[in-house]
């Protein structure tokens, strides 16, 4: 078995929001389970390292994900249907975007 950075029904591309994002390539349900988009370290900025799902959401007033955050780790779930193509967004908790 060889080493996914994303589940197998996601893809990074082009965002119309800031540089790229991360899509949709399948339909996904809602109340979904993304994964892990962060770890709990001290050692690194905001108190977390950030995995390759972590590193390309992107954020929106209107998302489609939320985060939840646990002891050890910031995690991404659907909050409704997300359409095969559509961008998947969440309101960032660590930090504000920069406008």
């Amino acid at each position: 078995m060889s080493y996914r950075p994303l589940p197998p029904y996601l893809t990074i591309g082009k965002s119309e929001i800031e540089g790229n994002g991360l899509f949709a390539i399948d339909s996904i349900d809602a109340n979904h389970m993304i994964g892990v988009t962060h770890v709990r370290d001290n050692r690194f900025e905001d108190g977390y390292i950030r995995t390759p799902l972590g590193g390309f959401f992107n954020h929106s007033e209107t998302p489609n994900c939320e985060v939840i955050v646990d002891d050890e780790f910031i995690k991404l779930k659907t909050i409704k249907e997300i359409k095969a193509g559509e961008e998947l967004t969440a309101t960032y908790t660590l930090y504000k975007p920069k406008s």
